[in-house]
């Protein structure tokens, strides 16, 4: 397995940033599609063997989802808000195309977790003759415990959620800078495995997974509005997870391991440097 250097690593975060801000909307849309979709598939997973048996169990095969996110080259908003402002800052990419990045892949998102939610809400129930089965009960449970629990504490609930959201994408990013640590397939999903069961065993908060869990309670019978979803989850989850991301991983690697005059040197001066494209794939 080959090692790639952090300075090399945060070369990579730097690129990976500007070419995600590069691409076109329809891309962006149809990737964060896929994204939300494969995430929701692991979540459904780790809930159906936590239920089998532990939560430990399913929390170790959670990270599945996030493997073929990266590994396919789909969109993840959460671990593009650790690469894109790296660019911008080294003017590679615009504030506005970093925000229509997240923009659109977070409707790729919804829409994806949404389809999913309806096609799994059909498998499960036995299309509606079934809602008492136990995997239905655990998505209503899940979304009425991330919103209406949080809400019934008021404004610590709110304090609570986004310190939940700053922890989960303080290591989803680190499994997107972990990705870019080996050259070989196998070595990225080991290294990418680790962050990502760290975050999910301790039941952090996930943008995306929340954009499948709790509309997907919601169309299986849970007392959670629209209202109480974006006001006590979806918001400031998004907005922990942006910290979390920017601050603990991307600035954090950035001021670490980059130097002044590293940041100067042109792309086609770096690029001999860089893993080839059969070793590095870009990572979310």
């Amino acid at each position: 397995m080959t090692y790639v250097r952090p300075d090399l690593i945060v070369q990579q975060m730097v690129e990976a940033g500007a070419r995600k801000a590069a691409l076109p909307a329809r891309q962006l849309v149809l990737r964060g599609f896929l994204g939300g979709a494969l995430l929701a598939f692991a979540t459904t997973l780790a809930f159906q063997v936590a239920l089998e048996t532990t939560p430990i169990v399913g929390a170790l095969l959670f990270p599945v989802g996030f493997v073929m996110i990266v590994l396919l080259g789909m969109e993840l908003v959460t671990g593009n808000f650790a690469l894109i402002p790296l660019a911008v800052k080294e003017r590679k990419a615009t504030a506005g195309s970093m925000l229509a990045n997240w923009a659109w892949v977070s409707v790729g998102h919804l829409l994806g977790c949404a389809m999913y939610a309806c096609l799994y809400g059909i498998a499960v129930t036995a299309m509606g003759s079934n809602m008492d089965v136990a995997m239905a009960q655990r998505l209503i449970q899940a979304a009425e415990a991330k919103t209406i629990a949080y809400e019934a504490l008021g404004a610590s609930g709110w304090g609570i959620v986004f310190v939940k959201a700053i922890l989960c994408n303080w290591m989803v990013t680190m499994g997107v800078v972990m990705g870019m640590t080996s050259g070989s397939t196998s070595g990225k999903i080991v290294a990418m495995w680790l962050p990502i069961l760290t975050f999910f065993a301790q039941g952090f908060e996930h943008a995306v997974v929340n954009m499948f869990v709790i509309p997907a309670g919601m169309m299986l019978g849970a007392d959670v509005s629209v209202a109480d979803w974006w006001l006590w989850n979806q918001i400031p989850v998004l907005l922990g997870n942006l910290a979390g991301g920017l601050l603990f991983t991307g600035m954090a690697m950035y001021a670490a391991h980059r130097s002044r005059e590293a940041s100067a040197v042109k792309p086609a001066a770096t690029a001999a440097a860089l893993p080839t494209a059969g070793q590095a794939v870009e990572a979310k």
